[in-house]
């Protein structure tokens, strides 16, 4: 099946997390998380800051370790041990605010590296699909630049294209826009549209609600640790059930 004809099944959930609980140290990060993630799906996290949106997603490809419940990836449970922290990682692309591109390398060799040491691919190979997924996100002709050269938006595009090297099912984002010039941030969130529109399953936390409005099938709100609501996106601006969710909208919505 190809990336594009892939659509949200209810009946095969690509992400399932259940009873997640996680600490650090005696402060609780996450209460009880219970969500499932469709195939091709399209899940929006929002909250105020610290309310644990980046600490569950950095838990579906254990970058955060968790210490309650379940989290299943693609039929996988992920387990603390290195196998299947491994396979799962092999299944979900990831992309940080900040961009963490290697320096030292030019944009082709950073989209080639992981591909050839982790998935065995040969440099021929690896470069074919560097290059195939530079252009998918606009930027082919930045390939032989070193990231320094490159503007923010630029360089996180091509962190998304780097992730899409190692062929994900899932993409989580980790407010991607956030420390990028508000000039910059149209690109980098056009790249994204055109990715959900392909049909990818994507996770993203971010304060871009015309974003959230126009791709996400449901939005998530999260508020100290827990999920407090969550509805698709007409339902979700419109009618906010609880007032925490109210409050949110109206500080956030106000300063757009």
């Amino acid at each position: 099946m190809t990336q594009a004809a892939i659509r949200p099944d209810a009946s095969e959930p690509m992400i399932t997390m259940s009873g997640v609980g996680k600490w650090f140290g005696a402060f609780q990060a996450l209460h009880n998380i219970d969500m499932t993630v469709g195939k091709g799906e399209k899940i929006v996290l929002c909250g105020p800051s610290g309310s644990g949106k980046s600490t569950l997603i950095r838990c579906i490809n254990h970058l955060e370790s968790y210490q309650q419940g379940e989290i299943h990836v693609g039929g996988i449970l992920l387990g603390h041990a290195s196998k299947t922290i491994d396979a799962v990682r092999r299944e979900v692309g990831m992309v940080f605010q900040q961009f963490n591109l290697f320096p030292h390398l030019s944009v082709l060799q950073n989209c080639m590296l992981a591909p050839m040491r982790s998935l065995g691919l040969s440099k021929a190979e690896a470069e074919e699909c560097a290059r195939l997924l530079l252009d998918r996100v606009k930027i082919s002709e930045q390939a032989e630049k070193y990231p320094a050269q490159l503007s923010g938006g630029q360089q996180q595009r091509v962190a998304i294209a780097r992730a899409l090297c190692m062929r994900p099912k899932v993409m989580l984002f980790d407010e991607p826009t956030s420390a990028l010039d508000p000039e910059m941030v149209k690109e980098v969130l056009d790249t994204m549209i055109a990715l959900a529109e392909e049909g990818m399953t994507m996770i993203c936390v971010t304060h871009e609600m015309g974003f959230a409005r126009q791709v996400a099938d449901r939005v998530v709100f999260m508020a100290s640790g827990a999920i407090v609501e969550e509805a698709p996106p007409a339902e979700f601006f419109s009618n906010p059930r609880h007032e925490r969710t109210r409050k949110f909208l109206g500080e956030i919505l106000g300063r757009h």
